[in-house]
């Protein structure tokens, strides 16, 4: 059988053609990564080690922040530069950055309009073509997980009650919300597939639309607010003919 590189595997299963293996992608919470770093003999921070030693076909890039501080530190916190909030929590095996506080949850639209945000300006593009130069060998995405997410990206600063509210009653404030989040990644995904230079080969975008059990919002809702959402950045997609994978966790609806 041909043995494919790591690309073309993944352009044989996306075209429905039969490839030499399944292409394999590979993430993991910090401390099993760092377990089988371990495992392997490779140092904690040797991401691409363990990718190739897994035979992993993907590479993601993205973009870095590079801007002004936008939010005060808090003790005991992570602030990220949405002003997201996470706090540390142990389990059996180790632990967790797990969100908090919910800093929009009672936010008005005149507070969510306050609230900074990242400009696109302020975003690292000009070592991207470089990143792609050099995973060539690999199926690039460009975006990840949390690009494009409505309910667990807006849900971290506003609360997932609170947002569920907002899109079955229409608040304004957590509309706004959503769109501003949206409209910002939207331009740095923009950039950012530019500065590839044609390379990237899918965007990956995400949504979590359900819990285990099912769909926590209905089809009709789905339609009214996530949709057009989603259809920016699928859009974008299409105009820079990239496939679009999309990362859900519970339901896919």
């Amino acid at each position: 059988m041909t043995t494919f590189s790591s690309r073309d595997r993944f352009l044989a299963a996306l075209n429905h053609v039969e490839p030499d293996r399944v292409p394999i992608n590979y993430a993991a919470n910090p401390e099993i990564d760092l377990r089988l770093k371990a495992h392997y003999g490779l140092a904690p921070t040797d991401g691409e080690g363990l990718a190739r030693t897994l035979g992993v076909d993907f590479r993601g890039v993205w973009v870095r922040y590079v801007g002004p501080k936008l939010h005060d530190d808090l003790p005991d916190r992570q602030v990220d530069i949405w002003g997201v909030r996470t706090r540390w929590v142990e389990h059996g095996s180790g632990g967790y950055w797990d969100f908090c506080d919910f800093p929009l949850a009672d936010a008005t639209l005149e507070e969510v309009e306050r609230w900074p945000m990242p400009d696109p300006d302020d975003f690292d593009y000009s070592t991207i073509a470089e990143t792609c130069r050099r995973y060539d060998e690999f199926a690039i995405s460009v975006g990840g997980a949390g690009v494009a997410c409505v309910i667990n990206r807006g849900s971290k600063l506003r609360s997932l009650e609170q947002l569920l509210v907002d899109l079955a009653t229409d608040d304004p404030a957590g509309l706004r919300l959503i769109e501003r989040k949206q409209d910002i990644e939207l331009e740095i995904a923009r950039r950012a597939i530019e500065a590839g230079n044609g390379r990237f080969d899918f965007l990956m975008m995400g949504e979590d639309l359900g819990s285990q059990i099912g769909p926590m919002i209905s089809l009709p809702l789905y339609r009214k607010h996530i949709r057009p959402q989603h259809e920016k950045f699928t859009n974008l997609a299409r105009t820079h003919d990239l496939a679009v994978m999309v990362h859900t966790c519970g339901s896919s609806s």
